[in-house]
């Protein structure tokens, strides 16, 4: 499917370019995310990225499995790769000064490692060989258990949010600091949180359950993908769930609301059925008529999701913390010094921002690009 594969490149491009502009004082307000209750563009990305990952392990798990793999095999890939993501992400966190005393447990990688692990070990447990008399035994995943595990976290996660008391506050807040998600982070991680927060963190531990759910939400998806029946019933079927999903999200927001910090149960089902819609157009475009002349650039980010991410990272922390350039008389960092001079003069606050962003997406895809070309993707 290179369909999913733009897809996946998009989802990164999208993520380095929105956390990565010239001045987080001058952002366009759809590239920021929304200050609680709500949803922007941004707010998408994420659950994008979860989605995308039950849809490429469908993919890879029956491949894995068709090939002769065990199940204890699998249990030991899935745990060594989950591993491999969490402690990588805590590297990202931790670089450069490593911090043990204050360094962020949580953080965007270690919430996909988490999440991959249980909906790895799912599929595993659960997975199902269908047998036939003109073609291969098939694997699949086990749909319906699939599909009411996803069900039970939302249900639960709500639930515990609403119901369950926070001491000195009490049951049913979804503030910053009074809900329930935040008071068991500050309980179990105190001071590991989000250095912007400290008293609460947006890849939370309990707010991880509804996070599973968005990657179940892509196992879902990627069977029906992988399914017998025609291509463009595919793509129809897969834009038909993810509206009615879509729909079904926005009706919880009065009662639950969309909030990307909490992900809701809202949150979950209006992202995931967004993520749905976006993939069926890509599949129609690009797998089914084709159309593949725009693609390059996002196969380049797609293809090595992982290591683009860790080098805007990398990157970016290189160019922010350190000051060593001289410019108007004083220290400043490479960042400082490049938005200074080539992007301030040239056009407004808030477009010289974007456009440094859009320039730093640009410097990572040269970084990946040799990857690329050379045929080199790299795996955790």
């Amino acid at each position: 499917m290179v369909s999913l594969d733009v897809f996946r490149g998009a989802t990164i491009a999208g993520m380095i370019l929105v956390n990565d502009p010239g001045s987080w004082s001058h952002i366009y307000p759809p590239l920021e995310h929304a200050e609680w209750n709500g949803w922007t563009p941004t707010d998408l990305i994420f659950p994008f990225f979860l989605f995308i990952v039950g849809v490429s392990m469908t993919l890879s798990f029956a491949s894995r499995i068709a090939r002769g793999i065990t199940r204890r095999a699998l249990v030991i890939h899935v745990m060594r790769r989950s591993a491999l993501i969490f402690v990588i992400g805590l590297f990202l966190n931790g670089f450069p000064d490593f911090d043990l005393s204050s360094i962020r447990i949580m953080g965007v990688l270690q919430r996909i490692a988490i999440c991959y692990l249980v909906a790895g070990l799912l599929y595993v447990a659960t997975f199902l060989r269908e047998p036939a008399a003109d073609r291969p035994i098939r694997v699949r995943a086990n749909l319906r258990v699939t599909a009411t595990v996803a069900l039970a976290l939302l249900v639960a996660y709500w639930g515990l949010m609403t119901f369950v008391p926070v001491p000195g506050y009490g049951a049913g807040h979804l503030g910053k600091d009074d809900n329930l998600g935040a008071y068991i982070d500050r309980t179990l991680m105190g001071g590991h949180l989000w250095s912007e927060s400290v008293t609460w963190d947006p890849e939370g531990l309990l707010s991880t359950l509804p996070a599973i759910a968005s990657l179940l939400t892509g196992i879902l998806a990627g069977e029906w993908l992988r399914s017998d029946r025609r291509a463009g019933r595919k793509a129809l079927g897969l834009a038909a769930a993810g509206l009615a999903l879509l729909v079904v999200g926005r009706l919880l927001h009065p009662y639950f609301p969309i909030n990307k910090n909490l992900w809701t149960s809202s949150f979950a089902l209006f992202t995931g059925g967004f993520a749905m819609v976006t993939l069926a157009a890509c599949y129609w475009i690009v797998d089914v008529r084709a159309w593949r002349a725009w693609t390059a650039p996002f196969l380049v980010f797609g293809t090595n999701a992982i290591l683009a991410y860790a080098l805007a990272a990398l990157v970016s922390e290189i160019s922010t913390d350190f000051e060593f350039l001289h410019f108007h008389g004083r220290e400043t960092t490479l960042h400082g010094w490049i938005y200074d001079k080539y992007f301030i003069p040239h056009a407004s606050p808030a477009n010289a921002s974007l456009a440094f962003g859009l320039f730093f997406v640009l410097v990572i895809f040269a970084l990946v690009w040799p990857f690329y070309r050379g045929k080199v993707h790299l795996r955790v």
